[in-house]
């Protein structure tokens, strides 16, 4: 992996681009706007909550302390990831099996049903493919090429880190024919400017609902923020997943990203209890800055409680270098969260770039490839 660039030309290629995109302002009329929908607004979306919404003095602010105190700092331990054990990942199942691509990307394979979530498998979360943005700390856990066909890709927010062009332009052509893709507001239309206009694309609201191969998707509200040009901030939607299957039986909340609220406990009454949840747990210093649209470790435990999920996972850590904290720290402070709650790692794990655990009596068991 090429050295990453000098760390003054980073952050003031950071405070250039910050500056400019918190300059910049929304003027479109939002053609989903219902006024009886409290999320809506004329030129676009909203969260609930009336909290801190971060402005551009405070931008520049966090730019200014991360370059002065030197963050983020090393990791004490390397994040090491495992080999993908391809072959398996292709053979046929009735297991509920799942496989941590790396940072939001996870393929969960109910049965032969293929759900991938956030798929960001390029080398940077960028507008430009080759510089600026967060380059990768490892590589994707799967390779795209070797992932098994996808039936359905869903889609949590516009970020680049989450909405990658090359990912989705590939899963589109895959071999059989391309995915359904599950998108908030407004991202299908991206869908159609820059990868297909004759996709399947299935644009939900919050609560809203599809069904694909008996397999029922509900986009479920999040606390976060959209944006993915100069102009465009919040005119999509944003959310997370509860993924329903019925044979084999298996319920499923993929968060998405975002802050601590009481969203998660409306998804658990109204869509739990989920047999697992995988929720973002890096990206959250400064929390002064970051408690608006990322939780901490503690808050993750929390909300694993509120959406009555029997197990959860960590995503969104160890990928990319996003905030303040090291790479390897969400993990650790995950686990202090974890015994301050009373819980077990079985209750809420992190696992290893390119792991595959399967579900076997109410226990997720790590795979370990056998010898081929």
């Amino acid at each position: 992996m090429n050295s990453p660039s000098p760390r003054p030309f980073r952050s003031l290629y950071a405070i250039l681009v910050s500056c400019v995109m918190c300059l910049a302002s929304c003027s479109s009329v939002n053609p989903y706007y219902d006024p009886a929908q409290p999320h809506h607004t004329q030129k676009g979306f909203r969260n609930l909550n009336a909290g801190f919404t971060p402005g551009t003095l405070d931008m520049l602010r966090w730019r200014y302390e991360r370059w002065s105190e030197n963050l983020p700092p090393p990791p004490r331990e390397p994040v090491v990831g495992v080999p993908g054990d391809v072959p398996f990942l292709h053979e046929t199942s009735n297991a509920i099996r799942m496989t941590w691509i790396g940072h939001s990307t996870l393929l969960m394979q109910i049965g032969d049903f293929n759900l991938l979530t956030d798929p960001m498998f390029s080398d940077r979360a960028s507008p430009i493919s080759f510089m600026g943005g967060h380059r990768r700390l490892q590589p994707p856990g799967v390779a795209l090429a070797d992932l098994p066909r996808i039936d359905v890709v869903v889609i949590s927010h516009n970020h680049y880190d989450h909405l990658d062009l090359a990912s989705v332009r590939a899963l589109a052509a895959q071999k059989g024919g391309p995915p359904v893709f599950a998108v908030p507001l407004g991202v299908e239309l991206w869908f159609r400017d820059n990868v297909s206009p004759s996709l399947d694309l299935r644009a939900l609201d919050w609560w809203q609902q599809t069904v694909v191969k008996d397999v029922a998707l509900t986009l479920t509200p999040a606390q976060h923020w959209s944006q993915r040009t100069l102009f465009d901030r919040n005119e999509t939607l944003w959310g997370g997943w509860a993924v329903r299957a019925r044979n084999p039986d298996f319920n499923f909340l993929f968060g998405g990203d975002s802050g601590y609220w009481d969203g998660f406990r409306a998804t658990g009454e109204r869509l739990g209890p989920f047999d697992l949840a995988a929720l973002p747990i890096g990206a959250y210093l400064p929390r002064w800055f970051m408690r608006y649209a990322h939780m901490d470790p503690t808050e993750a435990v929390r909300s694993r409680d509120d959406l009555k999920a029997k197990a959860a996972m960590g995503v969104h850590w160890g990928t990319f270098t996003l905030t303040d904290e090291a790479p390897d720290q969400p993990p650790r402070d995950l686990a202090k969260a974890r015994t301050e709650a009373g819980l077990g790692e079985a209750d809420f794990f992190v696992m290893r770039h390119g792991e595959t655990r399967i579900l076997q009596n109410g226990q997720w068991t790590i795979h370990r490839p056998a010898a081929r």
